[in-house]
């Protein structure tokens, strides 16, 4: 109920600051906003800015545009063209305000075409992975040491860590077989968490090890 209640109150103080811009539009572009994040909403409550790009994304994806719909799944991935997907995931991830959104779009885009496509047709699920990209972008960089976290070994136990490992570097293996090893080695550094998380969703591991190797050679060079 409180949920409901919430979305009433947001979706009122939307249509508000809608209307004096797009009076005939306003009750389906406030439908369309509301199907954002919650945080998205009242970041957009506080930004003109930030509520201005989103109206005209909202704007454009209903534009004919030659008869074409916006992308979704159904689509023929083949289709649509990579800078397409990478402009229009690059609008989305920067409502989220991360400070990072050149990073983390680097980063869903090293995804499977047809993946990329059902973020943009998913908010939901865009808000997980722009989380779980962030952390990563957060433990590679820190190393898994910065104060207050613990990587994995800290807070398993030595059997757990070593089931973790076999099981992780069985799946680098697949992805990047050249530097399994020093990668497994350096995604175990990240904290339980995210490892956990990066293990159940092939998606993010793939993600995952690009940066990892991206570091290693970097270190190597």
């Amino acid at each position: 109920m409180d949920d409901e209640e919430d979305l009433e109150s947001l979706g009122e103080k939307l249509y508000d600051l809608i209307y004096p811009k797009h009076a005939d539009m306003a009750p389906k572009l406030t439908g369309m906003l509301l199907e954002l994040p919650g945080a998205v909403i009242g970041q957009m409550l506080q930004d003109e800015a930030l509520l201005t790009k989103a109206l005209d994304r909202a704007l454009a994806a209903l534009q004919p545009d030659g008869s074409k719909p916006p992308p979704t799944k159904s689509d023929d991935a083949d289709s649509v063209s990579s800078d397409s997907l990478g402009e229009q995931l690059y609008d989305l991830i920067d409502l989220f305000n991360t400070g990072h959104t050149q990073k983390i779009t680097g980063m869903l885009l090293e995804q499977r075409k047809e993946a990329v496509l059902q973020l943009l047709s998913d908010p939901t699920l865009l808000e997980e992975k722009v989380k779980t990209a962030l952390k990563i972008l957060e433990d590679m960089s820190g190393c898994g040491q910065s104060q207050g976290e613990t990587d994995v070994s800290d807070s398993l136990g030595k059997d757990e860590v070593e089931a973790i490992g076999e099981t992780l570097f069985g799946l680098v293996q697949d992805i990047e077989p050249a530097h399994c090893a020093d990668i497994t080695g350096m995604l175990l550094e990240m904290d339980s968490s995210t490892l956990q998380k990066i293990l159940s969703d092939r998606a993010m591991l793939e993600v995952a090890v690009q940066r990892a190797k991206n570091a290693l050679e970097g270190a190597l060079s």
